[in-house]
């Protein structure tokens, strides 16, 4: 038989291996399964991350506020999440801490019965990341304030003169530390003196000091208001609340905050109540076989490891699983792979999801840039406010056009959706590259100086932002840059906004521009196949000979048979003739549509199965990319 020592250090080894194995599970779906980076990125959604730059001027303004070091610190590890596999080691052991925070306060107040709710703020951080929001900085705020509760406990004397005058101290310095985190602290603080020590005077002092303090160090000494005085860092803060993704999840953040104090509270009401009464006896006796069942189970250490590693396992995936948006998912990838030029990345992601016009508009630029626009443009559901995101309610969706802006030739368009973003999104180093950009384009060096001067004190983006100080100093006007070059030969001089404007005017002033400039081409032909105007269309053929079109691209071919169809007139396609490929295909489909006399709704199964990705099926039915 094993002693008692053996007994607890297998007890402990055991406890030791399953935390261990769970959160390396942690980490590798954090770093492969999430993917911190997409969090880093922001795609356009996640307007809370904060920047960071290295120097004491920044630092200096994190000095003026309580809470300010919390943020500092905060906005220092988040900036690893651009690095997802150290964003995801970062996360992994803010949520290891707090969990060991827990767990040592269970120990504390002998409930072991108890130490599984270890597991529980783990588990609500993940589905927190799962759904692609930013609460980093208040789960770190909490794990501080954690921390100072396992050190009150620790060190607390049993003296209440002293008892008192360490609570003080710690409550000064946390406060300055971590803000409005500190009243979790305090209130943890007042419940476990009242109903774990019995010490009510001692918690009425506390709960005082709760209120004072913030009020005397933040209101008075460092001149915050009253509301961010006993809010700030917490999950309520008016700082937090405006963010839309931030809501989704704030209840996990609440019951995270909620859980240690609810805890303390339910373990003192437990002894208050439960342990006066006198034990009896159950009068219901066990079956035999549920006695074995029992028996078997607690005299098993391994049984009763695999059974409660299951249950723990079991609900962590339950937890992942129901939290999972694959939407959400898909949009931020969507946006992170375009926004990095990883086209065949984009086409990837988009698969599954292309219903959105989001991602329908990423997926055209993909198209484009790896050569497919042409051919390939009705396999995905199309609509044309998705080629430009021209729709009222997608105006505001700055982030998302910058980009397309650029390629295109609208510098100043790009500069105004750049410095929009940056209002929204803060100094965010993609939005900073962009913005130094377009003044390089624009031969703007005062304006390239400030932004490559920021990133040069960003983590990641320094050795870029460098590059191009160094280049600005012996050519100022970026005439070797042959990138500077091509934007400023495709560069308009005045846009014209796409709001309440015709895309068409627009791509035809980048075209009066440089009549080369292949992407407005392709765009303004895919322009007049999404609105339907296939006379003007045809008349734009012949610009297909300044892109060296040995083909007629696929879609080109299936607009022309349709336009001939509906207006018996000739084509001239420039020498160059349509596959009978294409003749065999609008036969086929025309033959089909026939069969069902003419019924566009009767005949739609059939023609989308083999047809959904074609120009005849969207110039039918308005659709596109249903083919089964």
């Amino acid at each position: 038989m094993l002693n008692p020592f053996q007994k607890l250090l297998r007890q402990n080894l055991g406890s030791s291996i399953r935390s261990s194995l769970f959160f390396i599970f942690f980490y590798l779906y954090l770093w492969l399964g999430v993917d911190l980076r997409l969090i880093y990125h922001g795609g356009g959604t996640i307007a809370n991350f904060p920047s960071f730059f290295r120097g004491w001027t920044f630092f200096q303004q994190f000095t003026s506020y309580p809470g300010g070091l919390i943020e500092y610190l905060s906005a220092f590890l988040s900036q690893f999440f651009y690095i997802g596999w150290a964003g995801a080691l970062i996360v992994t052991l803010q949520a290891w801490l707090i969990c060991v925070c827990i767990d040592d306060f269970l120990k504390a107040v002998n409930a072991p019965q108890l130490r599984w709710l270890r597991f529980v703020p783990p588990i609500l951080l993940l589905t927190i990341y799962t759904q692609y929001t930013y609460h980093f900085l208040t789960t770190m705020a909490l794990l501080t304030a954690l921390l100072f509760v396992c050190l009150h406990i620790r060190i607390s004397p049993k003296s209440r003169l002293l008892s008192l005058l360490v609570f003080a101290v710690l409550s000064i310095i946390l406060y300055t530390i971590a803000g409005a985190a500190y009243l979790l602290f305090a209130v943890f603080c007042a419940i476990y003196e009242l109903l774990l020590v019995r010490r009510w005077h001692m918690a009425l002092v506390y709960l005082l000091l709760a209120v004072v303090i913030p009020y005397l160090e933040g209101v008075l000494l460092f001149n915050v208001s009253i509301i961010d005085a006993f809010s700030n860092l917490l999950p309520f803060s008016w700082r937090i609340l405006p963010f839309e993704p931030c809501k989704r999840m704030v209840i996990m953040v609440y019951i995270l905050y909620l859980l240690l104090p609810l805890t303390a509270f339910g373990l003192g009401l437990w002894q208050i109540i439960v342990k006066r009464k006198v034990k009896e006896k159950s009068r219901v006796k066990s079956s035999k076989s549920g006695s074995r069942i029992i028996a078997w189970y607690t005299g098993s250490p391994l049984c009763r490891w695999t059974i409660e590693s299951c249950i723990l396992f079991a609900i962590a995936g339950s937890a992942v699983f129901f939290s999972y948006d694959k939407k959400v998912r898909a949009l931020f990838k969507v946006d992170y792979y375009a926004c990095h030029k990883m086209w065949p990345e984009v086409l990837l992601a988009a698969s599954s999801f292309s219903d959105d016009y989001f991602i329908v508009h990423a997926v055209n630029r993909a198209l484009y840039h790896t050569g497919r626009l042409g051919y390939d443009m009705f396999c995905c559901p199309q609509h044309p406010d998705a080629m430009f995101l021209t729709a009222q309610e997608h105006y505001p969706a700055h982030w998302k056009r910058f980009d397309i802006f650029i390629e295109l030739g609208f510098i100043n368009l790009a500069e105004n959706a750049l410095l929009e973003s940056l209002e929204i999104f803060g100094e965010r180093p993609i939005l900073l590259k962009r913005l130094a950009l377009v003044n390089m384009v624009k031969a703007n060096s005062g304006a390239v100086q400030v932004f490559l001067r920021a990133l040069s004190k960003t983590l990641f983006h320094a050795e870029w932002a460098n590059h191009y100080l160094t280049h600005l100093q012996s050519d100022p006007n970026f005439a070797t840059d042959d990138r500077i070059q091509h934007l400023r030969n495709l560069m308009v001089e005045k846009d014209s906004p796409f709001r309440g404007y015709s895309p068409e005017k627009a791509l035809l002033a980048l075209l009066e521009k440089n009549r080369q400039n292949r992407m407005a081409i392709e765009y303004h032909m895919a322009w007049y196949l999404l609105s339907g105007q296939l006379d003007k269309f045809v008349q734009n053929l012949d610009r297909l000979d300044d892109l060296d079109y040995s083909e007629i691209p696929r879609n080109y071919e299936d607009a022309i048979l349709v336009y001939t169809s509906l207006s018996k007139k000739f084509v001239n396609l420039h020498g160059r003739r349509l596959s009978p490929q294409s003749h065999h295909r609008f036969k086929d489909f025309v033959e089909t549509f026939n069969h069902y006399g003419g019924n566009s709704q009767a005949a739609f199964s059939e023609l989308a199965k083999d047809y959904g990705d074609s120009y005849f099926f969207y110039r039918t039915y308005g659709i596109s990319g249903v083919k089964k």
